[in-house]
């Protein structure tokens, strides 16, 4: 199936987007893709070195006439997402990606399709191997880990890169150039609790909410989408306040910057409430399904019953972890007063586990402000230790201030409009690019980002647009051979 989209225009691009497919290249285990990128760069007879977090850096010389203009530095992030729905038997760490091709669409066969950030990886490829192409000394700087902390952006030394430009290859809609985005933080909170044992008066029920369309916890948590931990914690905090219902376990979400699609829990309530449970639970899940008709049309509740479990969660801790969750922000918490329509600070509440004595919850939280990401953390923060919760804040990065004055973004403005006869969308995003961490050992550089367009990120709906990655191709060896004189 890979071999269709090898024949794609451009082939250039698609031949090295499906070779980069055939490594699998979760985050934080990217040995094998440092070492293909290591291999490709050392083929092509470029500089290549690899730092001491993991980053690969291939030098390109420029071309003929072109020796005088500006060093470019072509940014691209090497790991990918790694999402499949529950029905799709596949291993990351050992397949790689089966692509498929749906009409302008190139997607995967029940996973995430690594599009972001794997086609602006394969785009600089395409620039490092190319033979007729115009443009300055490149530095190919791919990074690594930045969908699970930035860690590659943040280990980047200064002195490394020589560049005084940086062209960001992440952004996912291809009218759109990036001038800035949202920093973010990790908030934890953990706590553990005593078992008590089940009842043998006890019935047990397996709660299950799947089907949610998930997505980028920035660029798509603006549109409402339903979230498995919410909607689960709606659930067992409704069973809990009339039926007396006890956690035994919970499994909800996967990654941090992924908006959860899913979450199981085992429960169980006094046989003798059984039936009300049962029907007040089904009237709860009809009206949860109504609400989220229009965004949600695919979302799935089921209620099984099953067999007794051993123990369940103690009953005040029970009662604290549901109202904190309850308490805690999802979504959007301040739009931008100077961006129309940027969303400033938001939270996504990703993971949730409850098993075998020990609970953690998992969010990121994000924001284009660093006062207001503190102040959406401290609430967090709040909510979860009036429930007896040790909270911990970390994995802190900054965002990505706009510069209006910047000469790239003229330059990469003005060309677009004169490509395509409209102006381009020049704007902030909410997601979090790694421009801001690596302009703290830059403060010179200059930087923009774009990209092709590209649909459920994060999610087994991702999906990239093949006439729009020819424009985006196009648009990028236009832009190499118009960067300014140094």
């Amino acid at each position: 199936m890979n071999e269709a989209v090898r024949n794609l225009a451009p082939k250039i691009v698609w031949n090295h987007f499906a070779d980069l497919n055939a490594i699998p290249r979760p985050s934080k285990k990217e040995e094998r893709v440092i070492q293909f990128m290591v291999d490709f760069g050392k083929k092509l007879n470029f500089t290549t070195i690899v730092d001491k977090v993991g980053n690969v850096i291939i030098t390109k010389p420029a071309t003929k006439g072109f020796e005088d203009r500006k060093t470019v530095v072509l940014q691209s992030h090497l790991d990918m997402v790694h999402q499949k729905n529950s029905d799709t038997i596949f291993d990351f760490d050992k397949e790689g990606i089966k692509m498929l091709i749906d009409g302008d669409w190139v997607t995967a066969s029940g996973t995430t399709l690594g599009a972001d950030n794997g086609l602006g990886v394969a785009a600089i490829m395409s620039v490092l191997s190319s033979t007729d192409l115009q443009h300055p000394t490149i530095e190919a700087l791919f990074t690594i880990d930045e969908e699970t902390g930035m860690t590659g952006a943040m280990g980047l030394e200064a002195g490394i890169l020589k560049g005084e430009i940086l062209l960001n290859l992440d952004t996912e809609e291809d009218d759109e150039i990036g001038m800035g985005c949202a920093g973010g933080i990790d908030i934890t909170a953990t706590r553990n609790y005593a078992e008590e044992s089940v009842s043998t008066n006890s019935t047990a029920f397996s709660i299950t909410v799947k089907g949610l369309n998930g997505g980028h916890s920035g660029m798509d948590i603006h549109k409402g989408l339903g979230n498995a931990n919410k909607i689960m914690n709606r659930l067992l905090y409704d069973g809990f306040t009339n039926f007396g219902l006890r956690i035994s376990e919970i499994n909800g979400g996967s990654l941090r910057n992924a908006i959860p699609r899913e979450s199981t829990a085992l429960i169980t309530i006094d046989t003798i409430s059984e039936e009300a449970f049962y029907l007040e639970t089904n009237l709860l899940i009809n009206n949860i399904k109504l609400e989220f008709l229009t965004l949600e049309p695919n979302l799935i509740i089921d209620i099984q019953e099953v067999g007794l479990p051993k123990k369940f969660m103690e009953l005040g801790v029970q009662e604290g972890f549901l109202k904190s969750m309850y308490a805690a922000l999802n979504g959007v918490y301040r739009m931008s007063a100077t961006i129309t329509d940027l969303v400033e600070t938001s939270n996504n509440i990703a993971r949730v586990i409850v098993k075998e004595g020990h609970i953690k919850i998992g969010c990121l939280t994000r924001s284009s402000s660093e006062s207001n990401k503190y102040d959406l953390g401290n609430s967090l923060k709040s909510a979860f230790e009036l429930a007896g919760f040790e909270v911990e804040i970390s994995g802190e990065y900054p965002g990505w201030q706009p510069n209006i004055n910047s000469e790239i973004l003229e330059v990469v403005s003005n060309l677009y409009q004169n490509l395509h006869g409209e102006k381009a969308n020049v704007a902030a995003c909410h997601a979090g690019l790694e421009c801001g961490i690596l302009g703290q050992n830059y403060p010179k550089m200059d930087m923009v980002s774009f990209g092709p367009t590209i649909k459920g990120a994060h999610s087994p709906d991702e999906r990239a647009s093949i006439k729009s990655t020819q424009k985006f191709w196009t648009f990028l060896v236009e832009i190499l051979k118009n960067i300014p004189k140094k």
